[in-house]
């Protein structure tokens, strides 16, 4: 996502954001944005649990007697 931008250019970025918002407003403003994107990440998480649980068919099971498998498999006598 970054990887055009070098040191350079964060610390451009820092400056600008620190000469903008002030040096008391932007530990705030990181602890929101963190949150924020923290409940983005909780929220999506549960969309796709959600989307995979609708898409998982049921399984049933089905038992094999092995002993009765061995005779259908018996060549005729």
């Amino acid at each position: 996502m970054f990887s055009g931008i070098g040191v350079t250019g964060f610390l451009l970025i820092a400056l600008v954001a620190l000469l903008l918002f002030g040096p008391n407003k932007l530990p705030e403003l990181g602890r929101a944005f963190g949150r924020t994107l923290k409940e983005f990440k909780a929220g999506a998480k549960d969309i796709m649990e959600d989307d995979d649980d609708r898409n998982r068919k049921p399984v049933s099971r089905v038992e094999v007697n092995r002993d009765e498998q061995k005779d259908e498999k018996r060549l005729p006598e």
